[in-house]
């Protein structure tokens, strides 16, 4: 795919508007991997202006800080806001939410103040204000679609609204688990869990956040989170209901129902 890279842009003196941070999930997961596919093909379409830090980016720090290392952490934030600072970068958008909760609310303290948005959020932007269009009885039209809130983007960044109203404008029947918005079920990877054996119990938590989800009835679950989608789709195996469920991001729910 074509994607421009802003150290690139910079030489040819451009300065694209906004940065998109890929994060690590989006760079090396295969399955993450089509997502950042998804939503560099909306932005492609509508005619954004970003661009991609490319191999300058890096980890946020996130997995470190959560597991304790801070000083690895500070380490990551420094380097990462030096680069950015330097760039003059303003406005950042990213498909994890646990990049945007660091870059958001943890990089302001140590020097690096920017807006930062959630995909889903400038996804809901772009369709009020009419840049991305809904084919006319696309794809997941009447379908039944439940939506799984990750923690970094509902409890603690309170985005709720946003990507339930971007798959009520692909006409889809929004269907929600018992335990939704504020009341919402972590996925089971959040605070460095992805990376760690998990401790002793009765239930794993994806587990317990699939069966949720399959009750509802949905054909899909929708995620917003690299991370809860790896999660979902781990518990959709495992209780054999992949014939029947598919796990999708907000982004390719729009990347399969944007008009040409």
């Amino acid at each position: 795919m074509e994607v421009p890279i802003w150290s690139e842009e910079v030489s040819k003196g451009n300065q694209p508007e906004i940065l998109f941070w890929v994060g690590c999930a989006g760079s090396f997961d295969a399955r993450a991997q089509s997502i950042t596919r998804a939503f560099v093909t909306i932005l492609n379409k509508v005619g954004i202006s970003y661009a991609i830090l490319g191999n300058e980016e890096m980890c946020t720090g996130d997995p470190a800080r959560r597991a304790g290392n801070e000083f690895q952490f500070q380490m990551l934030a420094y380097q990462n806001i030096q680069l950015l600072n330097q760039y003059n970068i303003k406005k950042i958008v990213t498909a994890c939410p646990h990049c945007f909760n660091t870059l958001k609310n943890e990089y302001p303290e140590l020097g690096g103040k920017y807006e930062v948005i959630h995909h889903t959020t400038l996804l809901q932007e772009l369709i009020d204000e009419g840049k991305i269009k809904i084919k006319e009885g696309g794809v997941f039209k009447g379908k039944k679609i439940t939506y799984h809130d990750s923690c970094y983007l509902g409890r603690s960044n309170h985005i709720y609204e946003a990507p339930r109203k971007v798959i009520e404008a692909l006409d889809a029947s929004l269907v929600e688990m018992k335990r939704c918005k504020s009341n919402g079920l972590c996925c089971g990877a959040g605070g460095a869990q992805m990376f760690k054996e998990e401790e002793k119990g009765t239930t794993r938590v994806n587990l317990e956040r699939t069966k949720e989800a399959v009750e509802t009835n949905a054909s899909i679950i929708a995620a917003a989170c690299p991370f809860c989608n790896t999660m979902m789709s781990d518990g959709v195996k495992l209780k054999e209901q992949e014939k029947n469920i598919q796990v999708l991001d907000i982004a390719e729910l729009v990347a399969q129902s944007i008009a040409e």
